[in-house]
């Protein structure tokens, strides 16, 4: 077992800053077990988020454009953890939270169209050191609200100075427009001291349907664009060809 250090007393402090009073005597009781896990968790998002650094960089250079346009990480808060353990009737202890609970780490990789979201799910999910735990597909098959992802649970080992531990992370991949959507039904959905009538759902729905139709369309482009690169080299191949034949 590593050693307390700086780190450790900083991620303590961030989260009794936004605690209760009953959640922080619940984390004083487990203390630096809690706050160690907690940093495990941060690792593993820390390797998975690389991963897909590297993979962009990958595909950047592979078909000149990146894949990714940004990467987002959250470790999630003591006090939902804690209502989540109370809400389905398990122990408050840190093996009931290991065991089963798999969105303690969260990264959402946002994407540029959605043939990114799946060659990057795929090409992260064959790597050897990735253990797929359950994948939702909520973009073939949408939430009755109209919420697009694809989400997956994935296990994934981090080194530390004198053990390896296999921690879960929930990755959650989706496009810009399906982001953009999701950011503004939580906030109108949720918003206090504001009443979420139903024609406000039937409206968030159908918006949630031209986002998808804008991804078709721009996805549509996209496929356009490299039809008219081959036809362009192919087309260089052939003048080239005949110019080496002619001299």
């Amino acid at each position: 077992m590593s050693e307390w250090n700086q780190e450790d007393e900083n991620i303590k402090t961030r989260m009794l800053s936004i605690v209760d009073d009953e959640t922080i005597d619940w984390m004083q009781r487990k203390s630096v077990p809690f706050i160690r896990l907690m940093s495990y968790y941060k690792c593993a998002m820390m390797e998975i988020e690389t991963k897909f650094n590297v993979l962009n960089e990958e595909y950047s250079l592979e078909f000149d454009r990146n894949p990714i346009s940004s990467i987002k990480t959250r470790l999630k808060n003591p006090r939902s953890i804690k209502e989540k353990l109370e809400r389905r009737g398990l122990p408050l202890t840190l093996s009931s939270i290991e065991e089963n609970l798999y969105d303690i780490a969260g990264v959402r990789v946002i994407c540029s169209f959605p043939e990114d979201v799946y060659a990057l799910s795929k090409a992260l999910l064959m790597q050897d050191d990735i253990t797929l735990i359950e994948k939702k597909d909520y973009i073939k098959t949408p939430k009755t609200n109209g919420y697009r992802s694809l989400h997956l649970i994935a296990a994934i080992p981090i080194f530390l100075a004198h053990e390896k531990r296999m921690m879960k992370v929930e990755i959650q991949l989706r496009t810009i427009a399906m982001d953009f959507w999701a950011s503004l039904e939580h906030q109108l959905r949720y918003k206090k001291d504001s009443e979420f009538t139903p024609e406000m759902a039937e409206e968030l729905y159908r918006c949630a349907n031209l986002s998808a139709e804008l991804d078709r369309r721009m996805e549509g482009l996209l496929k356009k664009t490299k039809q008219n690169n081959n036809v362009s080299e192919h087309s260089e191949s052939m003048a080239e060809m005949v110019g080496s034949l002619n001299g």
